[in-house]
């Protein structure tokens, strides 16, 4: 990945699993309502001066949102901050880039 681009679609691992669990209730808070489900499945990353991650995240059988969490740096020390969601995704919709 370089420096401001969008990385492949990559299968979601046990660290991003991790990092959406951090902002989980601020996802429901805006989604309107728990989620039956909090799986993430993939994922693309942009490192700009931290990281982009857009997650697609399965949230019941047949739903999927598509997150944007922002990383900063480390020498920042902020929490993970969830900056915005696309819903009504399917499994096969492609993980875009947008805030």
């Amino acid at each position: 990945m370089k420096c401001g681009g969008l990385s492949n679609t990559r299968p979601a691992d046990q660290e991003v699993q991790t990092l959406i669990e951090t902002i989980r209730e601020q996802s429901e808070e805006q989604y309107g309502k728990p989620c039956e489900l909090y799986k993430a499945v993939e994922f693309r990353d942009q490192v700009v001066a931290g990281t982009n991650h857009n997650v697609k995240i399965q949230i019941s059988e047949s739903e999927y949102i598509h997150g944007f969490i922002f990383k900063c740096l480390p020498y920042a020390g902020d929490q993970p901050k969830w900056c915005s969601q696309q819903i009504g995704k399917t499994k096969e919709d492609p993980i875009e880039p947008f805030h």
